[in-house]
């Protein structure tokens, strides 16, 4: 397969998922939606809380912790982030009723931040006081919102115990942000990056990026600081393996991290070794953007998306 038409759809995919008008093409349309929703279903917990709970118990039951996100972005109005706000407060309620060994994840702009900081402020101490001792991760979200996300972090994590943050390997200001972080408490979940940036402004995917990945990692467990090893990449995976060996954290310090839906079987072989995984979960209507991110990771799923729309 060629190396440079895999790029090339990579990138269209990545700017098709910043592309407000055609996400907002996509859920006015309930034709074009029902079709597109049976190659979002590979990936998504489900529509609901419930749906997704379902899932969560049974790979529960295989071993794996779970982390759980309702999906959304850009909210517009304060209204829309309390509901949002809701949402997250109900997920921490079903994970304590249920007794699931799962965590929250959620992005900062779905509860406010695209509107104030201190409304996202107030919406994230919010659902951390629910919470309580259920780990709540801020995710990653486009670099025109990285400063806010990591104030808002540094807020939030002087208050409460519980709150960890994503930060994205292939942003070259990522060396700086990590030291910042570093002087918090919380886990450091660390991901490649998936957003389209300018040219200048990320590490594109390669050699290169791989080594600066795994060197967070390494002075992560170096500094017993607790981290998740969020990839797919096998050869990271295996890197890591031999990180752990040399520091030999504790299973509270670690764990490797995948999406639902993706390469599973790489995940459930580091379970079966011993590591500590698990599964990262999604669900809502708001799926587009997740399902380009999806597709821009491997472009030749797209071919298993045409096969999950025609069956």
């Amino acid at each position: 397969m060629n190396e440079d038409l895999l790029l090339m759809g990579s990138e269209a995919l990545r700017k098709a998922a910043m592309n407000e008008e055609a996400k907002n093409y996509l859920s006015s349309n309930p034709a074009l939606f029902k079709t597109l929703k049976k190659a979002a279903h590979r990936y998504i917990g489900g529509e609901n809380l419930d749906e997704t709970i379902i899932k969560v118990i049974k790979e529960n039951k295989n071993n794996f912790k779970c982390s759980i996100e309702f999906m959304g972005e850009n909210t517009s109005t304060v209204e829309e982030a309390h509901q949002a706000t809701e949402e997250f407060i109900k997920i921490a309620q079903r994970i304590k009723s249920q007794n699931l060994n799962a965590t929250i994840s959620l992005d900062l702009s779905h509860i406010g931040l695209a509107i104030s900081n201190n409304l996202c402020l107030e919406n994230l101490s919010e659902i951390c006081k629910k919470a309580q001792n259920i780990e709540v991760i801020i995710s990653a979200e486009g670099i025109d919102r990285t400063d806010d996300v990591i104030e808002t972090y540094k807020k939030g994590s002087k208050q409460f115990n519980n709150l960890s943050i994503t930060m994205q390997a292939y942003l070259y200001r990522s060396k700086d942000d990590f030291k910042e972080l570093l002087k918090e408490k919380g886990r450091i979940r660390i991901v490649k990056g998936a957003f389209e940036t300018p040219k200048n402004v990320s590490i594109p995917r390669g050699k290169e990026l791989n080594e600066i990945y795994l060197g967070y990692v390494d002075q992560l467990m170096s500094k017993k600081h607790p981290c998740s090893i969020a990839t797919h990449h096998d050869i990271i995976q295996e890197e890591a393996k031999e990180l752990i060996k040399k520091y030999k954290p504790n299973n509270e310090l670690y764990e490797f991290e995948s999406l639902y839906g993706i390469q599973t079987e790489q995940l459930i072989a580091l379970k079966d070794e011993g590591y500590k995984t698990k599964l990262y979960f999604v669900y809502g209507k708001e799926w587009y953007l997740y399902l380009c991110n999806r597709l821009a990771e491997y472009p030749l799923n797209l071919f298993r998306a045409l096969s999950d729309i025609v069956n």
